[in-house]
């Protein structure tokens, strides 16, 4: 493989992995991809547990912590100390997965913005950028970072809403990440948004083990990292730049964010 891909969002720490988590992973760095965030659920000991096993395994992983919305209603002060101690864990460059989700509401509305704007502020006092999750919720998500006075940025990850919610962002210095939906032939809509996010403000990612991209649908039933390959070529015929080019550009996007290494002479 002669370019370098990250993968900016992967739960490699779900069951969907347990049979061949070690392979996954090998396949990736088969493919490409040189390194991969992967988000762990405070609320879950075994997330826990198999994010940072991955991330001490392999030098090129890294990790966030935090509480997604679907568990807010699940949140105790345990766990703000949780948070404070693995973020002190070399290979965790962020926190989250946080964020709103309402769409659907597994949590109640007022508890998953508490805990977000909870853990925004913990992030900030820990110096961290953080890892946002918004479904039907970009409003509440860009006055909660400004109200709180959230300075650190981070990923709005997956993205699929509007170009005002993507704009607001980039400007609180986070970047836009897209996914495997931009490969659908219906997502026109978010390719014109993606078309439009300036190059320095992008990152790919493949949100394993959902969202299989469109050319690899009904032949895998599991995403994994060495797909993301399939949203590199979409935003790079977006972008018309060639794949190397994206490649590059996301990549060192990744590095500047996470402040994390990548071994990538070609960039």
């Amino acid at each position: 493989m002669t370019f370098t891909l990250v993968d900016s969002h992967a739960h490699l720490d779900m069951e969907d992995f347990d049979k061949d988590r070690d392979q996954v992973v090998q396949r990736a760095f088969q493919e490409g991809i040189k390194s991969i965030l992967c988000p762990a659920d405070v609320t879950n000991p075994k997330s826990i547990e198999k994010t940072f096993n991955l991330a001490k395994k392999y030098k090129s992983l890294i990790a966030a912590v935090g509480i997604h919305p679907h568990q807010a209603k699940h949140f105790t002060a345990s766990h703000t100390q949780r948070i404070q101690e693995l973020a002190g864990e070399e290979k965790v460059k962020a926190v989250g997965e946080i964020g709103l989700d309402f769409h659907y509401d597994f949590s109640p509305r007022h508890e998953q913005e508490e805990v977000f704007r909870h853990q925004l502020n913990l992030a900030q006092k820990l110096e961290l950028p953080v890892v946002v999750h918004s479904r039907n919720a970009g409003k509440e998500i860009t006055r909660a970072i400004e109200e709180e006075n959230f300075s650190k940025g981070g990923i709005l990850h997956c993205f699929t809403e509007d170009w005002v919610l993507a704009k607001r962002m980039m400007d609180k210095n986070f970047y836009i990440s897209f996914s495997g939906i931009l490969t659908f032939p219906k997502a026109q809509p978010l390719r014109e948004i993606a078309e439009k996010i300036p190059l320095e403000k992008l990152l790919i990612e493949t949100d394993s083990p959902y969202l299989v991209p469109f050319p690899l649908k009904g032949k895998i039933k599991r995403n994994e990292p060495a797909h993301v390959i399939e949203i590199a070529k979409v935003l790079a015929e977006l972008k018309k730049i060639s794949l190397d080019k994206l490649a590059c550009a996301t990549s060192q996007n990744f590095e500047s964010l996470f402040m994390f290494e990548i071994k990538n002479p070609r960039c």
